[in-house]
């Protein structure tokens, strides 16, 4: 039974992993969810942050984690060296979310990735309402202040993963506090209603 003083959408992330795995997780922060894994998942968890506080507070933590960058440091990693990559709520935030997703998946037998969903009823009522970029809880800086550069929706990342001829072997949309939607609806309906997603993918042989 995993910790359910964790947050929600990290647990949803967590039951994606087997026991005993190996896993990287890439743009780990403060490493909350490397600790999770290792702690009540048995898992080789180990991590790669671009801040150094982040690195700081993992290493602080016992976790083996070091700094560097999605962007350019994934390229280093050898075929099939994990298990499981895991990207949380860090896609967005990447200069080039293809070519990572893409070295996610050469590198790991699986990859998860979790995100926030743009195609959110609210984002859209803001944008079109009040003329001005959304502000939510899971998208919660100005503008000017965001460390987002490519925001997203469900559906254009289904057709990411259609693209790099990826295949999804479980995904799940969840609500503004990281529940999962129990809803039966297709994803344009989950599109709307939405705050955050969760994808786990593979390889396609």
């Amino acid at each position: 039974m995993l910790s359910q003083t964790a947050r929600i959408d990290l647990l949803v992330v967590a039951d994606m992993v087997a026991p005993k795995s190996r896993v990287l997780d890439v743009g780990c922060g403060d490493g909350t969810l490397l600790r999770l894994l290792a702690e009540e998942r048995g898992v080789d968890a180990r991590g790669i942050e671009l801040s150094q506080s982040g690195v700081n507070d993992c290493v602080a933590k016992g976790l083996s984690v070091i700094q560097g960058d999605a962007d350019t440091d994934l390229a280093d990693y050898p075929d099939d060296a994990f298990d499981y990559v895991i990207l949380s709520q860090t896609l967005q935030a990447t200069r080039r979310p293809r070519a990572v997703l893409e070295h996610m998946l050469r590198i790991g037998r699986h990859a998860i990735v979790s995100f926030p969903n743009f195609g959110h009823w609210r984002i859209r009522a803001q944008i079109a309402l009040a003329g001005r970029m959304p502000v939510t809880k899971s998208l919660s800086a100005s503008w000017y202040e965001t460390p987002n550069i490519h925001f997203c929706t469900i559906r254009d990342f289904i057709g990411l993963v259609d693209e790099i001829g990826a295949k999804t072997e479980r995904s799940i949309a969840l609500d503004h506090q990281g529940r999962p939607l129990r809803v039966g609806a297709p994803w344009w309906v989950l599109n709307l209603i939405g705050d955050q997603a969760v994808f786990e993918l593979s390889r396609r042989n």
